[in-house]
């Protein structure tokens, strides 16, 4: 005779999870404080030296002579494509008019995020051309996989943000494929989103579509897309990101210059040195900005990773990425704009041991350090080259229990429980008793994905690995998901576009 199975209790618990679970919040606000591994003096000291690297080594701006000429125009001096600042210069000109938080408006206004100060912003992670899934094994990404991870990430109540690239729908024209993801993120969820920047013509195709769907006023006056800005480091910009982050920051949207450094391939292998460079590189961002729309929002940026001195491959989830990240957010504090860094990193294939010890220091080093638009947060496989159905699931329980932690610690009288113990005495137990009845609900964290039964209930559950357990929930949510309601006439509105655009030019897939 067949044994019979169990999986109407794990059914069941989750019921009733979901019919007591406390509202979702929109982003995290920290209650506890950031920690810094450097004092001020030593944050001084990288600070005078990133003004040395922009006042002697300069920075190059390629094919970008609209760009060199508002810098030499602030103050700067020019060689050719190669810009020098004078010390202090950026510095002064991001300070004067940057906003330190701002709020990002989502098509929901129950979804708008604040970003800056105490608050963090967990986002799915970005760009990768292909996909990873247990079923599927890794294959190329295609549109149907992007909306897939749009639906999962707007289901997802620990997940705040709907993202930007979240895979690279290889099956559509690389100039065209960018009208369908940042449709796909309007018409699937209503979270706040990310724009195209492959182009500067692209970064107003998305500044057209987010302006059918808000309004033309209502965009150039408020933040309704955050978009990623990447430097060539080291210290080079091109034209291509740099024409994007015009166009965004002239119509009030915010930019995000990251550098995106590999230790040891792109900049020095010391930590110092790293956070310096990335800082220059990323003043140069943030007061270009600045001097094109003052007030516009930024956020300074910073991807960082270590690189294996045997192989030549970049690393993930290493101590020495968690130091830059940790000196990056205390010099973003100290300039006064929000600040992003972290990300479920791993270099693993698999959504395995390795995927998430390393996803897990990233993600825990960034929230102790204050990061506030946490990009990559989930589904980060591979160093970046996949989305993992899987490791996207895990990761954000991941983001679930940081949001927990987050919290701090409750020092209210309940939170103390002085009754509770006066009530028990010594040498009693506490399951039956008023206070534990009465938070049993809310006091700890419950996740979907781990298994905390018995070995016994475990194997006649299945005997069923995170993995295992992680599948079945995507898969879950995706046949429950239900569309959020979008206005008829805005839709038909953003279809009439991408149809029109689509037709005025001819495929290509060069970028």
């Amino acid at each position: 005779m067949a044994r019979r199975t169990r999986g109407g209790g794990r059914a069941g618990r989750a019921a009733v999870r979901a019919a007591t679970a406390t509202p979702r919040k929109p982003y995290i606000t920290r209650k506890i404080p950031e920690y810094s591994v450097l004092n001020d003096t030593d944050l001084a000291q990288l600070e005078h030296n990133a003004d040395t690297i922009l006042q002697d080594i300069g920075i190059d701006i390629k094919e970008d002579n609209e760009s060199i000429e508002y810098f030499v125009k602030a103050g700067a001096t020019a060689k050719g494509e190669r810009v020098y600042f004078p010390r202090g210069m950026l510095r002064e000109i991001v300070q004067k008019s940057a906003p330190a938080q701002f709020t990002q408006h989502a098509r929901n206004p129950a979804n708008n995020v604040e970003i800056g100060g105490k608050h963090t912003v967990l986002v799915p992670a970005y760009g990768p051309p292909f996909v990873y899934s247990k079923e599927g094994g890794r294959r190329y990404a295609t549109i149907e996989d992007f909306r897939n991870f749009v639906k999962l990430a707007y289901m997802s109540p620990n997940l705040h943000h709907s993202g930007g690239t979240i895979c690279e729908p290889v099956d559509l024209p690389v100039n065209k494929r960018h009208y369908d993801m940042v449709y796909s993120h309007i018409k699937y969820s209503d979270k706040a989103f990310m724009g195209s920047v492959t182009a500067p013509r692209r970064a107003l195709d998305s500044v057209e579509m987010s302006k059918i769907v808000f309004g033309d006023d209502f965009v150039e006056e408020n933040c309704t897309m955050v978009n990623l800005i990447n430097a060539n480091s080291p210290m080079t910009f091109d034209s291509v990101m740099l024409g994007a982050l015009k166009n965004y920051s002239r119509h009030n949207q915010a930019v995000m210059p990251s550098p995106f450094v590999v230790a040891g391939a792109m900049s020095p292998v010391t930590a110092a040195a790293v956070a310096a460079q990335s800082l220059a590189e990323g003043l140069v961002g943030m007061a270009l900005a600045q001097i094109v729309r003052p007030g516009s929002p930024v956020i300074y940026g910073n991807f960082v990773t270590a690189m294996s001195m045997q192989s030549g491959a970049p690393t993930f989830g290493t101590p020495e990425a968690s130091l830059i990240i940790n000196m990056g957010a205390a010099l973003a504090r100290r300039l006064g704009v929000p600040f992003r860094s972290a990300g479920g990193f791993t270099a693993s294939k698999v959504p395995d041991a390795q995927a998430a010890y390393e996803a897990a220091n990233t993600l825990q080093n960034g929230l102790m350090a204050g990061v506030n638009f946490m990009l990559h947060t989930a589904g980060w496989l591979e160093g970046g080259l996949a989305m993992g159905y899987e490791k996207f699931i895990m990761d954000a329980d991941q983001a679930g229990m940081m949001a927990v932690f987050a919290e701090g610690v409750d020092m209210s009288d309940n939170g103390q429980a002085l009754d509770a113990l006066a009530d028990v005495g010594p040498g009693q137990h506490f399951l039956g008793c008023e206070h534990t009845q009465k938070n049993f609900q809310t006091a700890f964290y419950r996740s979907d994905v781990a298994d905390n039964n018995s070995y016994e209930q475990w194997v006649e559950d299945g005997s069923l690995s995170a993995e295992d357990r992680a599948e079945k929930i995507y898969k879950t949510m995706l046949a429950e998901y239900q569309p959020p309601e979008l206005d008829p006439d805005i839709d038909a509105r953003l279809l009439k576009y991408i149809e029109d655009k689509k037709a005025s030019f001819p495929d290509s897939n060069i970028s």
